[in-house]
C-alpha cells in the first residue's frame, strides 16, 4: 500500500462532546458499516460503555474513503476513537502516538472545556497535527459563531479552519473526511530492512486466542505466523494472525509500514502485553519506541469476596480483567475480619468503579469494597520512609513520624457566577488558588492546588452541583508535601472494621467522624441485641451512637392474671440479650459496604 494514501488520526475531546456519535457519521459515509446494520455508539463494544454514555476502551478502525469527484483516489482513514474522561489519560497520550493528526471536538452548546485544554496539551506533545471542529451544531442552544472565536484564541488559529459538524444529522461530516485528507499528513518511514517495529496502544482479550494486541507499524512489515517479540519483558511469542478491524476484525496476510492493526498473540497469562510496548519481528535491527512507561495507580481500595470460598474465584476473575486492562494492578493481602483479599490499584474513581461494575456483569462477583485511599509517604525518626497505600498500614496514633502526601494542580473553566459557589468550595477541600484569569468573554479560568486526597473525596461531583453542571475540571500531579491527616477508624460492636478505616485531615476528623457514624447507624440492620457503633481516631472515641436491640412481645400471648408473670418473661428476654451480647458478632451485609463507600469518599 502506498504511505501516501494513509491517515492516521485520532478523535479528542471532552466527556460527552460527541465523539463516539461523530465516528457512527463517518462509518456511514465511508460505507465502513451497512446502514441496516448501524446503530448508535458502534465503536462502543461493552455493554457498560453504551448504558453510560461514555467511552471506556479505546478503539481502532480502518475506512476506507473516495473523496467525490476523485474516483480513482481511495484513501485508507484508520481512526483511533479514545475516552474522554481523565483518568484513562495515559492510555490517550499511548493512542496519541500512534497517529499523525487529530480532530478536536469542541460542544458548540458548552464551549472549551478543561478536559479538552489538557488533551490538545498531549496532542501537541505527541507532534500531532490539530483539526478543531464545533460540533452539535444542529441544537437549539448551539453558538457556533462565538465558540469559533474562543477556540481560535485559545489554541492560535484562524477561525476559517475550523470546521462545523453534526454527528446527530451528519451536516459537515463530507467536508471533515477532506479536511483529514487535506491537512493530516501521511505517515513517513525510512527503513528498508528485513522484519518490522510497532507501538501497542491497547488490547483486548480473547478466550480461544488470548490477548490481541492492537499496533501501530512504524517501520517495516509485521507478517502472520512470524516470531515477535515484546520488548518490555523481553518475550517471544508467534504472531498467531494480524489483520484490521472494520471495525470487525479481517485477517490479512501482513500489516506494513504506516497501517493499523491487530495482532494476535495467543499469550493468556496478565502482565504480559503492556501498553506503550515495542514489538520487533523478524530480527529487526530497530530500537525500542520511546516513551513507554506503566500506566500509575492513584487510588487504591481492597476487594474482599463475601465468603472466603470466593477467594479463589475473585483471583481469577481479576486475573482475566487485568489482560483486558493493564492499568489494573492488585497484590493479595489479609484482614483478621474479612478474611484474604486484594489490594487493588486504580487510575481513579471511576476506573474503580468500572472494574467493580465489570465484576459483577461479567463474573458475577460483588466483592466487598474498602474505602478507597491514596498513597502516603512515612518517614520514621530514623529517616526510613514507607510508602502507604491502605488505611490499615497507617500508624493509629503518628508520634514522631513524617507524613506526606501528593498534591494536584487543578483547572476549573467556569461561568464567573459560581465563582462565589466555588471558591467556597475548594476552600473545604483544601485548595489554594494560583491564579484565575477571564477565558472568553462569559467564562473563568482558575487555577488551583490542592491535595488529591481531597480532589479524590468527591470533589468533582460537588463542582458539577455548585456550579450546575456548567463547571469542568482537568488536573495535572504535582510534589508531595507534609500532610496533617490521621487515621479514622470505625468500630461496630467494639470490634474495627476495616472496611470502613480510612485518611482523613485532622481538622476535619470529628465532622467526619459524626457523618460516617450516623451513616451507618440509618444503614445497618439493628441485631438481637444493643449495638454500638463508634469512631476512634488518635487513640479516642470521638463518635459513638447506639443502635437499640430489636425486642420481640414475649408477652403478647398472656392476657389478665398477675403482673409477676409479665415481669417474669421480660426478665428471662434480659438475660437472654445479655449473654448473646457477650458473644456478639455481627454480619454487616455487602450492600452496606457499598453505601459506606458511596456515600463518604475518603
Amino acid at each position: 500500500m502506498n504511505l501516501h494514501s494513509i491517515r492516521n488520526f485520532s478523535i479528542i475531546a471532552h466527556i460527552d462532546h460527541g465523539k463516539s456519535t461523530l465516528a457512527d457519521r463517518m462509518l456511514e459515509a465511508t460505507g465502513t458499516v451497512e446502514k441496516r446494520k448501524m446503530r448508535a455508539q458502534v465503536l462502543d463494544a461493552m455493554d457498560l460503555e453504551r448504558e453510560r454514555g461514555i467511552t471506556i476502551k479505546m478503539q481502532p478502525v480502518r475506512m476506507r474513503y473516495c473523496p467525490k469527484g476523485e474516483q480513482d483516489a481511495e484513501y485508507t482513514l484508520n481512526l483511533i476513537d479514545t475516552p474522554g474522561h481523565i483518568d484513562f489519560g495515559y492510555e490517550v497520550s499511548r493512542a496519541l502516538t500512534a497517529v499523525e493528526g487529530v480532530l478536536l471536538l469542541v460542544d458548540a452548546t458548552q464551549g472549551i472545556q478543561a478536559q479538552t485544554l489538557t488533551t490538545l496539551a498531549l496532542a501537541r506533545a505527541a507532534g500531532c497535527v490539530v483539526v478543531p471542529v464545533v460540533t452539535k451544531i444542529d441544537m437549539p442552544a448551539a453558538l457556533p459563531p462565538e465558540v469559533k472565536a474562543e477556540i481560535a484564541k485559545a489554541i492560535g488559529v484562524p477561525e476559517s479552519e475550523i470546521l462545523s459538524v453534526s454527528g446527530k444529522t451528519g451536516e459537515g461530516v463530507e467536508q471533515l473526511l477532506g479536511a483529514i485528507i487535506s491537512r493530516i499528513p501521511p505517515p513517513t518511514t525510512d527503513y528498508e530492512g528485513p522484519g518490522g517495529r510497532a507501538l501497542i496502544f491497547d488490547f483486548s482479550y480473547s478466550e480461544h486466542r488470548g490477548i490481541v494486541a492492537y499496533v501501530r507499524v512504524f517501520d517495516g512489515t509485521l507478517r502472520s505466523k512470524d516470531m515477535i517479540s515484546l520488548s518490555a519483558i523481553r518475550k517471544k511469542v508467534n504472531a498467531l494472525e494480524t489483520g484490521y478491524l472494520m471495525p470487525q476484525e479481517r485477517p490479512t496476510s501482513e500489516l506494513r509500514a504506516g497501517e493499523i492493526g491487530y495482532v494476535v498473540t495467543g499469550i493468556k497469562e496478565p502482565g504480559v502485553a503492556l501498553v506503550g510496548d515495542t514489538i520487533l519481528s523478524g530480527g529487526a535491527a530497530l530500537q525500542v519506541l520511546s516513551g513507554y512507561a506503566l500506566p500509575r495507580p492513584v487510588v487504591w481500595a481492597s476487594l474482599y469476596p463475601e465468603s472466603q470460598d470466593d477467594f479463589t474465584l475473585l483471583r481469577q476473575a481479576l486475573l482475566r480483567l487485568k489482560l483486558s486492562d493493564a492499568a489494573l494492578s492488585f497484590e493479595e493481602e489479609g484482614s483478621s475480619i474479612l478474611g484474604k483479599g486484594f489490594r487493588c490499584g486504580f487510575l481513579g474513581m471511576l476506573h474503580a468503579e468500572i472494574v467493580t461494575e465489570r465484576l459483577k456483569r461479567e463474573f458475577s462477583i460483588a466483592p466487598i469494597i474498602t474505602a478507597p485511599s491514596i498513597m502516603y509517604e512515612i518517614t520514621d525518626e530514623k529517616g526510613q520512609m514507607e510508602k502507604i497505600y491502605t488505611p490499615s498500614q497507617f500508624p493509629e496514633n503518628p508520634g514522631k513520624e513524617t507524613v506526606r502526601e501528593q498534591w494536584v494542580t487543578a483547572t476549573i473553566i467556569t461561568p464567573p457566577d459560581y465563582l462565589s459557589a466555588l471558591s467556597q468550595l475548594l476552600y473545604e477541600h483544601e485548595a489554594t488558588i494560583a491564579a484565575a484569569d477571564l477565558f472568553g468573554d462569559d467564562r473563568m479560568e482558575i487555577r488551583a492546588e490542592m491535595p488529591l486526597r481531597e480532589l479524590m473525596r468527591g470533589f468533582f461531583d460537588k463542582l458539577k452541583s455548585v456550579s450546575s453542571g456548567f463547571a469542568s475540571l482537568s488536573y495535572e500531579f504535582g510534589d508531595f508535601r507534609d500532610a496533617e491527616v490521621m487515621r479514622l477508624d470505625i468500630l461496630v460492636a467494639e470490634e474495627i472494621v476495616p472496611a470502613f478505616s480510612r485518611i482523613v485531615s485532622k481538622r476535619r476528623a470529628d465532622e467526619e467522624a459524626k457523618a460516617l457514624v450516623e451513616k451507618l447507624a440509618n444503614t445497618l440492620p439493628r441485631q438481637q441485641f444493643v449495638l454500638k457503633i463508634q469512631a476512634k481516631a488518635g487513640g479516642r472515641i470521638i463518635a459513638s451512637r447506639s443502635l437499640s436491640a430489636l425486642r420481640k412481645d414475649v408477652t403478647g400471648y398472656l392476657y389478665g392474671g398477675d403482673i409477676t408473670r409479665k415481669k417474669k418473661l421480660l426478665e428471662k428476654q434480659k438475660k437472654g440479650k445479655e449473654r448473646r451480647g457477650e458473644h456478639k458478632r455481627v454480619d454487616i451485609p455487602q450492600e452496606v459496604f457499598l453505601k459506606m463507600v458511596r456515600g463518604g469518599e475518603s
